[in-house]
């Protein structure tokens, strides 16, 4: 890659002319969902200044590490042997040990396996610090052209058809858009449940964010569903991004409607989550007036 800087010191300056070296603590640093131009150099500093540098995949991190020209040491923490290293890293921190902690892509904790090591860090008295950048939630939800004052990221739906509807019937009740990350070969199925719940809100489905082939194809639930049904899964990194429920507001009369609607086709709990979702009204009070119209016949 042309262009790169060569290797950084150790010794970690913040940028203003302060000429502090880093302090012990563990360090969350953000790092690129693609484009490796995306790193900052805040983050640099830190990961060349480092004593150890803990990656949930090691041969990820070490890619990028190598293209800054950052001899870091490498060590690997992930759900699978968190909980055996994690007594380590807090004897490391007591010692006075600077510690950075990096996903494979974007900010570590946002659906990957930090929490519980911040968490600890924190309860032992270790600073935690931030190292803010590439986020995929927050650039897909800058390019879909959807509210953005307000939104709610709720990490994967289930995989499976039934837990994912009854999750997206939950989720579905956020008052702002909604973000969800999803794997790209589940994605027509996916999209199929969330056109069935959530009704057809507008949405925009970004894939490669920040890579070569980025897309971002925006229209409703029903088209975006009918469009990857047609032609199939794609490839890459996808985040879905989802507008914010109706603003046009739900009286009873419209609920009742709707509830008739799907009362012929489902049964009354069903019914009742497919259109607290839709409008926004708490579940328990669609279902109820869902059995009220069902005991009328």
């Amino acid at each position: 890659m042309s262009g790169l800087p060569g290797e950084i010191s150790r010794e970690a300056i913040w940028p203003g002319g302060k000429g502090q070296a880093l302090e012990p603590g563990l360090y969350l640093v953000s790092t690129p969902i693609g484009n490796l131009r995306d790193i900052t150099l805040r983050a640099l500093d830190v990961l060349a200044a480092a004593d150890t540098v803990l990656a949930e995949d090691t041969r990820v991190s070490r890619r990028l590490l190598d293209a800054y020209g950052i001899r870091a040491e490498l060590q690997p923490y992930h759900d699978h042997n968190g909980e055996k290293v994690r007594p380590h890293i807090l004897a490391a921190l007591e010692a006075g040990k600077r510690i950075a902690l990096v996903s494979d892509a974007g900010t570590p904790l946002v659906s990957d396996p930090g929490f519980k090591l911040a968490r600890e860090v924190i309860a032992a008295g270790h600073k935690v610090i931030a190292i803010p950048g590439a986020s995929a939630v927050l650039a897909a939800l800058a390019i879909a052209g959807l509210p953005t004052d307000c939104f709610t990221f709720a990490g994967f739906p289930p995989p499976k058809t039934g837990a994912r509807e009854t999750w997206l019937a939950e989720m579905g009740r956020s008052p702002g858009s909604l973000v969800v990350y999803e794997g790209a070969s589940r994605l027509p199925a996916s999209l199929a449940s969330m056109a069935k719940v959530l009704g057809d809100r507008p949405a925009a489905v970004c894939r490669e964010l920040t890579k070569l082939h980025e897309e971002a194809r925006r229209g409703t639930l029903a088209g975006l569903a009918e469009h990857y049904a047609e032609a199939g899964p794609p490839r890459g990194e996808v985040v879905i991004v989802i507008g914010p429920p109706s603003e046009t507001g739900w009286d009873e009369a419209r609920i009742d409607a709707a509830l008739k609607r799907v009362l012929a086709e489902m049964r009354v709990k069903d019914a009742a989550a497919e259109i607290a979702a839709q409008s926004g009204w708490a579940r328990r009070d669609v279902y109820a007036r869902a059995l009220a119209l069902r005991d009328k016949g």
